[in-house]
């Protein structure tokens, strides 16, 4: 059974993940700690904008029908909700993205330079065909992370961030960048149809962090923030040939494990052409903006009777003929969620 954690200021969320033979999904989730969150106000709307308080817990899912082809013609009322105890007291699912908040982390360490730099008018073309709500940051990084462009919707601000000087001999500290990127939504409010991604681009190698990888992974699934993985691999020979060099452990996995995805981008062959200074990224990020637009959003709020102290279950089905996957599980038509109840604070 795997484990994750995650504590914020305000609230804590524990969660317990295994499957059974069925392929279900066990999900434990703790109750909102904080007294003042547990008499938080109902969702407000403003500029069309729906704000949500923390007992929505809102999750990127994807959907699939029984040919293995995504579905977008799902709403809430489709869903099968088994509640006997009432912890949950109203489900959401939402179909696509209105708004994408995205923090674009460069590695500008080695000779990744003018390989970012000429991906930046795709990069921003990502960004620009999700609205007008839509903002985007930039973090660079080689041995310390750097917020180069807070959020903004200005995205030729952020297009100017991908050139930079190169940063020779020098350690990389993607993990730390990679929590860096996670911290950096802190302050932004929470949109309730809003998608929260980070798009990593490095070659995988860390070899200066103090951030571990499971604990990133913890944090992002907790924020509903998904990592997407751009992998400029680095090559080395192996058994006579030229093969990619292996990232370091979890590098991969910020992406497999928070709803995202992972890309290797160019091979052997076009290395030893010396193709890989002339890179196109803009595929990769095609493949990005297809993915995020054939999610769902799946979500439910948290009943106020939830914080009894007490374990509870229900779980959330699709129609016959569909599944669906939650982060890095398999696809099921039904999930399960076990939720741990804490006390409701005491009134002083």
């Amino acid at each position: 059974m795997l484990l994750l954690a995650a504590i914020s200021k305000s609230f804590s969320i524990e969660f317990k993940l295994a499957l059974r033979p069925v392929a279900q999904l066990l999900l434990v989730v703790c109750a909102l700690t904080s007294a003042s969150l547990i008499h938080a106000q109902e969702p407000t709307v403003t500029d069309d904008v729906v704000k949500v308080d923390t007992r929505l817990l809102v999750y990127p899912i994807r959907i699939r029908d029984k040919r293995g082809a995504p579905t977008t013609l799902l709403t809430d009322r489709d869903l099968i909700l088994k509640d006997a105890d009432h912890v949950t007291s109203q489900l959401y699912l939402y179909a696509g993205v209105d708004s994408l908040s995205l923090v674009f982390a460069l590695d500008q360490s080695g000779s990744l330079r003018n390989i970012i730099a000429q991906q930046r008018t795709a990069a921003m073309g990502l960004i620009d065909r999700f609205g007008d709500r839509s903002q985007v940051a930039v973090i660079r990084f080689a041995e310390k992370p750097f917020l180069a462009v807070p959020f903004t919707k200005d995205t030729s601000v952020a297009a100017a961030a991908f050139a930079f000087p190169v940063k020779p001999n020098q350690h990389t500290a993607i993990f730390d960048a990679a929590s860096a990127a996670v911290d950096a939504f802190a302050a932004l409010p929470r949109m309730q149809s809003e998608r929260r991604i980070v798009i990593l681009i490095s070659d995988g190698l860390d070899n200066a962090s103090a951030a571990k990888s499971d604990s990133i992974i913890k944090a992002a699934f907790a924020k509903q923030i998904s990592f997407y993985v751009i992998h400029l691999p680095l090559f080395e020979p192996r058994d006579g040939r030229l093969a990619v060099r292996a990232p370091s452990k979890g590098f991969r996995e910020l992406a497999e494990k928070t709803g995202g995805k992972y890309f290797l981008a160019g091979d052997a062959k076009s290395a030893l052409a010396g193709d890989a200074a002339v890179l196109d990224l803009a595929p990769v990020f095609k493949a990005i903006e297809d993915d995020l637009r054939s999610q769902y959003l799946l979500g439910w709020y948290l009943a106020e009777t939830a914080n009894d102290g007490k374990n509870h279950r229900f779980s959330i089905s699709m129609p016959s003929g569909v599944e669906y996957q939650f982060a890095d599980f398999k696809f099921s038509r039904t999930h399960e969620f076990f939720f741990v109840g804490n006390p409701k604070a005491p009134q002083k």
